[in-house]
């Protein structure tokens, strides 16, 4: 009999809402919060804990709607044979809702996580507060809030929007180190379109307000939209891949057994013409393992490339220039994309690969009035305040304000190396020449001859690597298809580099 009365709840609480909501939900082209978490996890592994956890309310009739475990199933298991916590709201019970309980759930699991050293993942889904619990809901947000900070850079905290994610919910996924969303069936945002229509009157849907594509491209709040909820799990786990348990673990290996070290492939893809743009995924496809490429941010701020990739079976994060956007000038948003990766890298021991190919800083009186200054300086300061191994390689230009932030030597670059096309200057031959030579210029019988003579001057003279080779702070100068083999041995130079920051409480980034 105490069996049975055992089974039987649980069999309750696998039903969650109930069989006709769990029907809904699959007509909505969603899976279950249980479903998710079976298919996140390594089969078999998945450890539930608080299944008969209940909320202890009866305002509003909430006495008559308990159902086991309060609408989040939390618990811990494996990704790939590696311990992970997980909690997955489930819409299914009160619409996700979260209170007292639910809250406690999910911190009980935060809690371990830290304890334990591995990475935390939710699975949201969610109506927001539970309304009926008032007060307590917001405190148990709260109570999330605060570990979601604590937790910062000590263990990854991964966040998959599945569905709804509004209000004060949002904090949480934003707090976190990377956000997932799924198109056309997950939005976030602080406040509702009809919030939002009654404030401002603008007339906008929940998914043009909120949804994936929305944060992947305007606002950039997600790192990754995906089409469906099974691609966004499969998203999720591919990154988990590239990342360590904590901050005091190193990143997953693969093995390597070598010999593609050379690339030829990379000599032909720097143009000629210095002022034709090029796509630098090829290069960075070319340098690292093959097929081994998981861009971030993708839709977002596409002057930069940052992302995944391995280099000889090892971890690295790449951060890139894009010549073929907007020549790959660094810009407010390009700036917090890769600032922010940047940090990730450095907290999580994974080393930092830069690809440099920039002609400076956007100009113009939109990004100056909108804080271009401070913003362009978190990326400064990302890379100055970073202690993992870091390399970079500049392949075209590099000029400007714009070369001492991108991971130069005199930031604290372990190795530079530089293409034999590579443009190291203040700024680029021509504008150089008509402030140098203005006068000589102005004054010549031919003024357009004079000035394409002194632009080659100057660009003989500077828009080259050598000089900056000549001053040390560039290492080495290689052909393209060398840098396999170069980046391989700088690594693995690298693997015990120690440094440490000054002793403080901690820095002030220009926020």
């Amino acid at each position: 009999m105490k069996f049975q009365d055992l089974d039987s709840k649980i069999a309750e609480a696998k039903l969650g809402g109930g069989e006709t909501r769990i029907q809904a939900q699959h007509a909505k082209g969603k899976l279950t919060a249980r479903e998710r978490v079976q298919y996140l996890l390594d089969d078999g592994s998945f450890e539930e804990i608080g299944m008969f956890v209940t909320h202890r309310s009866s305002n509003f009739g909430l006495d008559n709607q308990k159902f086991l475990g309060d609408g989040v199933v939390t618990g811990y298991g494996t990704i790939g044979g590696r311990l992970v916590y997980v909690f997955s709201q489930d819409f299914t019970v009160l619409g996700g809702s979260l209170a007292e309980a639910h809250a406690e759930k999910i911190c009980k699991v935060m809690d371990l996580a830290m304890k334990n050293g591995a990475p935390v993942i939710g699975l949201n889904d969610s109506g927001g507060a539970r309304i009926q619990e008032g007060v307590v809901s917001l405190g148990g947000y709260a109570d999330i809030f605060y570990r979601n900070v604590r937790a910062s850079g000590v263990i990854p905290q991964l966040s998959a929007i599945m569905g709804p994610c509004a209000g004060g919910a949002v904090y949480s996924p934003a707090l976190t180190d990377f956000i997932f969303m799924v198109d056309g069936s997950s939005y976030m945002f602080v406040t509702g379109p009809n919030v939002v229509k009654t404030v401002t009157h603008e007339e906008v849907t929940s998914e043009e307000l909120g949804g994936a594509m929305t944060h992947a491209v305007k606002s950039g709040v997600t790192h990754f939209a995906s089409e469906n909820e099974v691609a966004c799990l499969n998203d999720l786990k591919a990154l988990f891949s590239f990342i360590p348990q904590n901050c005091e673990s190193m990143p997953p290996e693969l093995p390597y057994k070598g010999g593609d070290e050379v690339r030829m492939s990379l000599d032909g893809i720097i143009p000629e013409n210095a002022s034709q743009p090029y796509d630098i995924k090829e290069v960075i496809n070319g340098v690292i393992d093959d097929h081994s490429f998981l861009e971030v941010h993708k839709e977002y701020a596409g002057n930069i490339v940052v992302g995944f990739g391995r280099l000889a079976g090892k971890s690295i994060g790449i951060v890139a220039n894009q010549p073929a956007y907007l020549a790959g000038v660094l810009d407010i948003n390009a700036s917090n994309k890769a600032a922010r990766f940047v940090r990730f890298c450095d907290a999580f021991n994974i080393p930092l690969l830069v690809f440099e190919d920039v002609p400076g800083f956007l100009p113009g009186t939109d990004q100056e009035w909108k804080g271009i200054i401070s913003n362009g300086a978190k990326l400064l300061y990302a890379f100055s305040e970073a202690t993992v191994p870091r390399v970079t390689v500049i392949t075209r230009k590099a000029y400007g304000g714009a070369y001492d932030v991108m991971n130069s030597k005199h930031i604290g670059a372990d190795m530079n190396f530089a293409w034999p096309m590579a443009e190291i200057a203040v700024m680029g031959a021509k504008g150089a020449a008509e402030i140098i030579f203005k006068k000589e210029i102005s004054s010549d019988a031919n003024p357009e001859q004079k000035w394409k003579e002194k632009e080659a001057e100057y660009a003989q003279l500077f828009a080259n690597p050598y000089n900056a080779a000549a001053r040390g702070y560039v290492d080495e100068v290689i052909k393209p298809h060398q840098t396999r083999a170069k980046l391989i041995r700088a690594f693995d130079m690298l693997k015990n580099k120690v440094d440490v920051l000054p002793k403080k409480k901690h820095g002030n980034i220009p926020l």
